[in-house]
């Protein structure tokens, strides 16, 4: 029995199915109708094979995850089955709370594909397990990774698909302030607490383009000081830096491609971008043979100034028709997904970094 990386994991995925469930969480109401009435349903005339993929492929990451980290810390359950039924109690209870959204459409043919995909999940987790590349894995990390390096690698998994919604900089996330107001505006409209909001003095202006050549660098060493941070030796800096650079460049290409066609997918490299590009490759190489703890703190201070510098600046006009293209796009329940991982990763980061810097600290008085 030992940690894992599966759970969190786990749990993330589970919410991230709840909102693409029940998105937009609006205009809830009873239509007197019995809430498993969607059970005994006839079966749907029509259905498209993007249909029936996306329901199977939708929950068999979650019945992989949930059988993997079973098989990590409970070896006497069997993962399969738990992992099955708690992905079916899982789809029915958002197939049941969909009969109170109207624009949502429960039926049992995506309840039963749902339960297939997390099976097959499960399936695919216990076959790896069986064939030892689980083991392999154990230990890869074990050689590669301290012990406690759980939290990272999870920030570290998820950071790729935060990039793949369009951000008003490149790797520049958590960007928030400004729709973080709009927002609070709107849901304060027509109410007394509106004249209690605070309002700034100035419009925000547009990033300078030394400023958006900073935000490109920080954003793509914070991956590379974060995974410095938790590995053991310094020689194993070079490879995870080049692959993370390389996987940050791909990953905002793909975004690219899905929001303009495959032949704008390097659309999103300007001048700016470029050499912000040239000044992390330099800013995490120098941090190659740094201790872990100047890593972290290196990190902190650098998250810190992007924010500062990303949430004092506003969107172009351009940037707002993109997030409009994406959001009313056939997979806009996708985008929302990606677009709150791309808001939250910078902050779940901080915080990670600050409690291990405590943690840190309060070893070295101890």
């Amino acid at each position: 029995m030992r940690k894992t990386a599966a759970w969190p994991l786990a749990w993330i995925y589970t919410v991230l199915i709840v909102y693409a469930s029940l998105y937009p969480f609006d205009n809830w109401r009873v239509q007197g109708i019995s809430p498993w009435s969607f059970l005994s349903a006839p079966l749907p005339k029509y259905w498209t094979g993007f249909d029936v993929l996306s329901n199977v492929l939708g929950y068999a990451p979650l019945g992989f995850l949930l059988a993997l980290a079973l098989h990590r810390t409970q070896r006497d359950w069997p993962p399969i089955v738990i992992a099955t039924l708690a992905a079916a109690a899982l789809a029915l209870a958002m197939e049941t709370l969909q009969v109170f959204l109207p624009v949502r459409v429960p039926s049992n043919v995506d309840a039963a594909l749902n339960v297939i995909g997390a099976w097959l999940g499960a399936v695919a987790a216990r076959t790896l397990t069986w064939v030892g590349l689980i083991e392999r894995w154990s230990r890869f990390r074990d050689r590669w990774f301290v012990t406690d390096a759980g939290s990272a690698l999870v920030l570290l998994a998820v950071w790729p698909m935060a990039l793949l919604f369009p951000a008003p900089v490149a790797f520049g996330l958590g960007q928030i302030l400004e729709r973080f107001e709009a927002a609070l505006a709107d849901l304060l409209e027509g109410t007394p607490w509106l004249e209690w909001m605070p309002l700034r003095e100035v419009e925000l202006q547009p990033l300078l383009p030394m400023s958006e050549m900073l935000c490109v660098a920080i954003g793509l060493c914070l991956p590379c000081w974060l995974a410095f941070s938790v590995l053991r030796e310094r020689r194993q800096r070079f490879i995870v830096a080049c692959l993370w650079l390389v996987v940050g460049v791909a990953a905002s290409a793909l975004s690219a491609a899905l929001t303009y066609g495959p032949v704008h997918a390097w659309g999103w490299v300007s001048t700016e971008v470029a050499m912000g590009f040239g000044l992390a490759v330099v800013g995490a190489g120098g941090f190659i043979f740094a201790s872990a703890r100047m890593c972290l703190v290196m990190a902190l201070v650098a998250l810190v100034w992007q924010l500062s510098l990303l949430n004092n600046a506003s969107a172009d006009a351009y940037f707002s028709l993109t997030l409009q293209t994406w959001e009313r796009g056939q997979f806009i329940r996708f985008h929302g997904l990606i677009q709150w991982l791309g808001w939250l990763w910078p902050y779940a980061t901080l915080l990670y970094l600050v409690r291990r810097l405590s943690s840190v600290k309060s070893m070295m008085v101890d």
